[in-house]
């Protein structure tokens, strides 16, 4: 008899299971509700139970028993993503490997580490030995290596490298198959990258092989401005001056500032921001450009007080922005934008024009994967309806920016449909029977081989 999902800890009880309906819930779940469309088309779905491995062989048993069985898999780290990448649509295990953690090494700009480790982990073992990860999410407190690498794009360092996905940045996975008899595979360089952001439906990442570049004491200070255009000008400015070393510039547009009750005291009521991670021997020429800019240096803390405060700002940029206003304003939503790199600052701020008032501008400044200079948007809406809120994505469509739909849980639709073959094929030879993360990859044929037919030949 073909074992469920509940039966699993009776086949395998030296692993640590999770079967209370509440903590299976919150297992099921990521940062989706900062979506009104997500929270309602992915309510109620979760998976039946969940389970912590903590070694290769754990994973191994856990995935074994999963493919005899037919019960499908969603692989999480901490469930810091936005687009229900760790909600399962059709129940089964929750992979939990926040468990599968451990630090492997660092050797020159190179290091490696298991999928679960949490990247402020990661960083407190590579400082020491004068290295630091190429990008920190604004989440990096919580977030592992393997969910950045399976469901997010970039963060802080992405201005000097660019996102996970540029050439050079992720070297090697090593990855599990599913099937009855688990293999364990190591994908080097491009071929690596086809298990990038795929929510873990084509593959599970074990341990990651990154390039680092060198540690700095980074400076955390703001800029506040009482005009958008010097501030964007600014943001711009600053971002692309190529000696003056940085390692986050992030341009908020009035009223986002407003929603920071934590830093009110250096922003003045409808100010403009630029927050922004400077090296010790830039911060003076940020400053004169500051002032060239009109604009004044409100806040600043070495890397030293960031430490001793626990504050960082890194925690006010990319998608914290979006919570920070969340927690004031239910009612708030957000967009996900690329810009023209030779466009950027007339499509900005053409669109504030156009829809000031409703679109509040927060953008990212970075590298692209193919080494421009650019901008993406993270872009806070006042909520109305989903028609109007994609109408409004039509309006950045029409100026010539890409939209990157957060609003949805299909991989191709959040890459424009503009997805890899070869994601399928490497699907195909990982996952055979289609049991990770089942109904987040369209362009996935489901196997005819049945649960049952492979209980059987097991």
């Amino acid at each position: 008899m073909t074992p469920t999902a509940h039966q699993l800890p009776d086949l395998l009880r030296d692993l640590d299971w999770i079967a209370d309906p509440l903590r299976v819930g919150r297992l099921s779940q990521d940062f989706a509700w900062f979506s009104p469309v997500l929270k309602r088309d992915l309510a109620g779905k979760r998976g039946d139970i969940a389970v912590r491995p903590r070694t290769e062989d754990e994973i191994r048993s856990v995935v074994a028993a999963c493919a005899r069985a037919g019960i499908p898999i969603t692989v999480r780290g901490s469930g810091t993503g936005n687009y229900g990448q760790s909600t399962p649509l059709h129940g089964g295990v929750i992979l939990d490997l926040s468990g599968y953690n451990g630090f492997g090494w660092v050797r020159g700009g190179v290091g490696r580490a298991q999928a679960g480790i949490r990247l402020a982990d990661f960083d407190a073992q590579a400082r020491p030995l004068g290295q630091e990860l190429r990008w920190l999410p604004s989440t990096y407190r919580s977030a592992t290596l393997g969910g950045l690498f399976g469901g997010g794009f970039g963060g802080a360092g992405s201005i000097n490298h660019g996102p996970l996905a540029a050439p050079g940045n992720v070297l090697a996975v090593r990855a599990m198959t599913v099937e009855a008899e688990p293999q364990i595979v190591e994908l080097r360089g491009p071929e690596a990258m086809l298990l990038h952001h795929t929510y873990g439906t084509n593959g599970i990442v074990l341990e990651l092989e990154v390039a680092l570049t060198p540690a700095v004491a980074w400076t955390e200070c703001i800029a506040t401005f009482a005009q958008f255009d010097a501030a964007l000008e600014f943001a711009d400015r600053f971002g692309s001056a190529p000696g003056l070393e940085k390692k986050e510039v992030c341009f908020l547009a009035a009223p986002i500032p407003d929603y920071f009750a934590s830093l009110a005291e250096h922003l003045p009521p409808g100010c403009h921001a630029v927050m922004v991670l400077v090296a010790p021997h830039s911060e003076a020429g940020m400053r004169d450009m500051v002032a060239r800019h009109g604009g004044q240096v409100t806040y600043c803390k070495t890397a030293d007080q960031v430490e001793k405060s626990r504050k960082t700002l890194i925690e006010y940029t990319w998608n914290h922005t979006t919570l920070h206003a969340l927690k004031v304003d239910k009612g708030l939503t957000y967009i996900q934008s690329g810009f023209d790199p030779m466009r950027k600052l007339e499509q900005a701020k053409a669109l504030e024009a156009a829809l000031k008032g409703e679109v509040m501008m927060h953008l990212e400044f970075l590298r692209t994967k193919e080494g421009a200079f650019n901008c993406s948007g993270l872009q806070i809406i006042r909520y109305t309806t989903e028609e109007r809120l994609n109408q409004i994505m039509q309006i950045y469509r029409d100026h010539g920016v890409q939209i990157n739909n957060p609003h949805v849980y299909i991989v191709e639709d959040g890459k424009q449909n503009n997805l890899d073959p070869a994601v399928v094929r490497v699907k195909r030879r990982f996952d055979p029977l289609g049991l990770l993360n089942p109904g987040k990859l369209r362009s996935w044929v489901p196997p005819a081989t049945t649960a049952e037919s492979v209980a059987q030949t097991a």
